[in-house]
């Protein structure tokens, strides 16, 4: 079994050095290339500290995205969530590779990880597929039935009731629904929570929808002509409840084009809280659901999983907080 004198006689440093490196001893000064010699020289050698555990030096964590690199730019959202993961494991020395489902040999990339955080929609096979590859492994905004899998997911059923409920407090009654299609796996339709709980609502409450309702993708532009659409349609509506802040921004543009009022004539509210949602005129209302902390969670479970040997799964539901803003106002 590999010692801290192994590491630090390939490495060409003192086992004193080498043990404050892995230990993570931000008192100690050196550069990042030591320090990341000093831990790929532990993984290489198999290093373990005593007592069993893996020393953070030698675990390596995977991050597989469900879209691509350009998608990933396009959408802060899944951003924020990577964000997450790749800040925890700079924090705590861990060594990240990460790859893309669209990635022809992505396995290959991620073989010799410790852990594989999975972000995104994955379809069944795409998952039944991951779950055989690697045990130590967490989805992040996707559920799956698998008995034997974590996964984390943002609560969007209730925030949607919530912000739905909102806007019934305000007097609203004719509100209308923006939302987008997301495809597992690029082939797989994803049940929408959020569209599931606006049928609910305006089911619940008796309220008019048939015709309140438009769906195409999770984009500003489409936010625009989704809200265009609706306006030309001449439907009755005071307000309207979108699926992301994407959305709710280019459709706030098109309300305006019309030369209606925000939240004069229309009040709008939506999920998400990316940072554009406080520079809008006016400021939007929006529901914030915490992606950076999911993909923090997420790191940590898997690379706690994979240091003490937990086997049993965690289902979680992060709930989402209402930011309050100036789109929304009473009738």
């Amino acid at each position: 079994m590999a010692t801290i004198r192994d590491i630090a006689r390939e490495c060409g440093l003192s086992p004193a050095s080498v043990s404050r490196i892995l230990n993570n001893d931000k008192a100690l000064q050196v550069t990042e290339e030591t320090r990341r010699k000093v831990f790929d020289t532990a993984k290489k050698l198999n290093y373990v500290k005593k007592g069993g555990a893996k020393s953070k030096a030698s675990f390596t964590l995977g991050i597989l995205q469900w879209f691509s690199a350009k998608q990933e730019l396009e959408d802060e959202y899944y951003l924020r969530i990577r964000r997450g993961v790749e800040d925890f494991c700079v924090k705590n020395s861990i060594r990240i590779v990460r790859a893309y489902r669209t990635d022809t040999d992505y396995m290959d990339t991620l073989k010799d990880c410790d852990g594989l955080v999975c972000v995104g929609k994955f379809g069944k096979k795409d998952a039944d597929k991951l779950i055989k590859f690697k045990s130590n492994i967490v989805f992040l905004d996707m559920v799956t039935e698998h008995p034997e899998v974590t996964t984390l997911t943002i609560d969007l059923y209730t925030a949607a009731k919530e912000a739905l409920d909102h806007l019934k407090s305000l007097g609203h009654s004719k509100i209308a629904y923006l939302g987008g299609i997301e495809y597992a796996s690029g082939s797989e339709v994803i049940e929408d929570e959020r569209r599931k709980a606006y049928v609910k609502f305006m089911k619940r409450n008796k309220y008019p929808y048939s015709g309140l309702m438009r769906e195409d993708e999770f984009s500003l532009s489409s936010g625009y002509k989704m809200m265009q659409d609706l306006l030309d349609s001449k439907e009755e509506l005071t307000a309207v409840f979108a699926a992301s802040d994407a959305i709710a921004v280019g459709a706030m543009k098109a309300i305006k084009e019309k030369g209606l009022s925000i939240p004069e004539d229309i009040s709008v509210i939506s999920i998400n809280d990316d940072e554009m949602s406080g520079f809008t005129e006016p400021p939007l209302t929006t529901m914030h659901a915490p992606a950076y902390d999911m993909g923090q969670h997420g790191a940590n479970l898997v690379y706690v999983a994979g240091n003490l040997d937990i086997k049993t799964p965690l289902k979680v539901l992060i709930p989402c907080t209402m930011v309050k803003r100036s789109s929304c106002a009473g009738i």
